[in-house]
């Protein structure tokens, strides 16, 4: 129980604080505030170190958050534009609608390939792509590539003949879609009365430019020849094949190229090639040719002189079987070489259009990341052979892996002279600078 402290008496005297006098006394357990020592002194310094780097991390936070919301506000700005656009913005986002400015002009005849700038790339396998003929032509590729199996009177696309359905044929793949899409680019009106008059082709911003279909003969190429000239015909009957007269090329908006085991004595005759609207896809390899006064040629490699994929059987109409056996001498022997020429100087513009042979084999594997001397020696004879014979020179089979060694090769086949890129990658052909990756390693 505690004691009640008395109250001091009125005559005490009261203790009073003067700057002399402390309140507490000179014994007292407890410090004044205001009196330090060495060790208070020590603790706040190490407050002082705490606090320092605290607020550094709060002022670059904040900063991060404060140009945060700049971004945002400027995407947000961006977002506003295009749901709320004004000005030139709003018309440009409502052309041609109805009921708004430009109604009716945003869309002409031709429109089909609109802004489409074609660009010498080959769509190899191209009916392996999602949507085979139109990818290419979107991404502006000037040839495609279709591999076709006689079957049964019947012309199937395929890789094959696994892949093969009976909806995917020639003509229902390139045929059709060709004959509809260059009919929409020459149609008839008042101001281009006879649409056949003046052929624009499937680019509407180089309308004389040709797109080159490549025919891959899988199977026998004496038996499926006759069936693809006859699949030709819709569009030959419209003037959309190129053809030899006699005495020149006329260019037309599709140019036909038999390669693979298409024969080339029948590509030559006057009997079996009757209109002169199938031209021939020559071995490159045979054509190298040295500089003016240079006499040594160098060797090429045994399997460079017969190449190609694996020959499939044929039954006694020519169709396809899954059997194999030899092919007939001199013919079915791929590309280049089914019924060849004696000589490399029977190719010319009159019954050739290309001049292709694999890169794998021609030239052989890129070492190092970069081709050799006597590489670049191969590459710069075969391209200078195909163009004194007024062919375009084209090397398939080349490589795809690492994608900086594919892109060195294409960046110097390029440079060379090379008419036409063989490409499975449309998007890096077309949309990449691939021109400045040279690294094996990219």
């Amino acid at each position: 129980m505690r004691r009640a402290v008395d109250p001091p008496a009125a005559d005490e005297e009261q203790p009073t604080c003067t700057s002399s006098q402390p309140l507490l006394k000179q014994d007292s357990p407890e410090r004044p505030r205001w009196r330090t020592t060495r060790r208070d002194f020590y603790h706040d310094e190490k407050l002082m170190r705490g606090l320092k780097p605290r607020c550094c991390a709060r002022l670059g936070l904040g900063t991060l958050i404060f140009l945060g919301l700049i971004q945002l506000f400027s995407v947000l700005g961006g977002l506003l534009i295009v749901f709320v656009p004004d000005g030139i913005h709003r018309i440009m986002h409502q052309w041609g609608r109805l009921g708004h400015i430009g109604q009716g002009l945003s869309s002409w005849p031709t429109d089909f390939s609109r802004g489409i700038l074609p660009i010498p790339c080959h769509s190899h396998n191209d009916y392996w792509r999602r949507v085979p003929l139109y990818s290419a032509i979107e991404a502006g590729c000037m040839s495609v590539e279709a591999d076709v199996w006689l079957f049964r009177e019947e012309l199937y696309i395929g890789h094959s003949l696994a892949s093969l359905t009976p909806n995917r044929t020639l003509a229902s793949l390139y045929v059709d879609p060709l004959v509809q899409i260059l009919e929409k680019q020459n149609p008839t009106t008042q101001f281009h009365p006879d649409g056949n008059v003046s052929q624009h082709g499937v680019f509407d911003t180089a309308p004389e430019q040709s797109l080159t279909l490549l025919i891959d003969f899988k199977t026998s190429g004496s038996a499926l020849f006759p069936y693809v000239l006859s699949a030709l015909e819709p569009l030959r009957s419209r003037g959309h094949l190129t053809y030899r007269n006699g005495t020149q090329t006329i260019n037309r908006p599709i140019t036909v190229v038999g390669t693979g085991n298409t024969p080339f004595s029948l590509v030559d005759s006057d009997l079996t090639n009757p209109h002169h609207d199938i031209f021939f896809d020559a071995p490159l390899a045979a054509m190298w040719e040295g500089l003016p006064g240079e006499t040594s040629t160098p060797a090429p490699k045994p399997e460079s002189l017969v190449y190609g994929a694996d020959i499939d059987a044929s039954l006694p109409d020519g169709s396809a079987s899954g059997r194999q056996q030899q092919p007939a001498s001199g013919e079915d022997l791929g590309q280049g070489m089914s019924g060849a020429a004696q000589s490399p100087d029977a190719y010319t513009s009159e019954n050739s259009f290309y001049a292709s042979v694999s890169f794998a084999q021609a030239i052989g594997h890129v070492l190092y990341g970069k081709l050799s001397e006597s590489q670049m020696n191969l590459i710069r004879g075969h391209i200078r052979g195909a163009h004194r014979r007024g062919l375009k020179a084209r090397y398939w089979e080349l490589p795809f892996w690492p994608i900086g060694l594919r892109n060195h090769v294409w960046d110097v086949l390029v440079k060379e002279g090379v008419d036409l890129l063989n490409v499975d990658d449309l998007k890096g052909a077309t949309e990449t600078d691939w021109g400045s990756k040279t690294g094996w390693w990219s």
